[in-house]
């Protein structure tokens, strides 16, 4: 008469149960939010694309709207920039190459305020000391392009202190700190969010937009790899800490 197979036993060490009750939830929490990340990015590039086949509305319908509606409004802008005045925005690299982003001070025709336009990338100097050579826009232009509003803060690892002579190199667009400088003007005379130029506008130097900074695919590939790595370490928590192996290798051994 063959004997019964021993039941599931579990002989844990204490160390190992707790790492496994600490890290296998939060990798699946990790994972769960990699999705929400890209369900956001999805959404974002969806609100762009719509938002592009809209009609430029003038400045004058957008001045008073609400933050949140503004992101990627198409805008239509009529006025002069400000010769041998802007700022640099530091650190921008493409295609290898470190750069700047140059936002340009567009005063309107209508002489109700200023508008910060960002005309798009330049290189930089490679080794930082001199400053590129922006060519000027010169008289009065229209232009459209779009609101930008950053989904967030700015990262910056200290406060960034702005020079008093142009052009101004900054590491983050904080627009309470850049108004006061524009012009001299009151902040509530500066529109307060940059227009991001379209590429084939009077002033656009190399205009190439990204929306999201990542994919909604990569994070959904992020995701699948925390679901992995936590599905791994409770699949070694159980065969390190339990007879989960040898009751499989003695199913195989019977069945044989």
């Amino acid at each position: 008469m063959s004997g019964s197979s021993p039941g599931l036993r579990f002989e844990s060490e204490w160390r190992i149960t707790l790492f496994t009750v600490v890290m296998v939830p939060l990798m699946i929490g990790l994972g769960f939010w990699q999705l929400q990340r890209g369900d956001e990015k999805a959404a974002l590039a969806a609100l762009f694309e719509a938002r592009q086949q809209q009609h430029p509305a003038s400045i004058d319908a957008l001045w008073n709207l609400p933050d949140e509606s503004l992101a990627y409004l198409r805008v239509l802008l009529s006025g002069s920039f400000l010769p041998d005045a802007y700022f640099l925005l530091d650190n921008q690299v493409r295609a290898g190459k470190v750069g700047y982003q140059v936002l340009g001070i567009l005063q309107l025709s209508d002489q109700t305020g200023s508008v910060l336009v960002n005309r798009g990338w330049i290189a930089g100097d490679a080794d930082r000391e001199a400053l590129p050579e922006v060519p000027d826009v010169a008289g009065r232009v229209e232009i459209t392009g779009h609101v930008y509003v950053a989904p967030g803060a700015p990262y910056l690892l200290a406060e960034q202190r702005l020079s008093t002579d142009w052009p101004k190199r900054i590491q983050a667009v904080e627009m309470d700190k850049i108004a006061p400088t524009m012009t001299g003007l009151a902040p509530g005379e500066v529109f307060p969010f940059p227009v991001r130029i379209d590429d084939d506008q009077p002033g656009a130097l190399v205009v190439e937009w990204q929306v999201v900074n990542s994919s909604p695919q990569k994070h959904q590939a992020y995701a699948v790899q925390w679901f992995a790595m936590a599905a791994v370490l409770f699949v070694f928590y159980l065969l390190r800490s339990s007879n989960l192996r040898q009751l499989i290798s003695g199913s195989g051994r019977e069945g044989e």
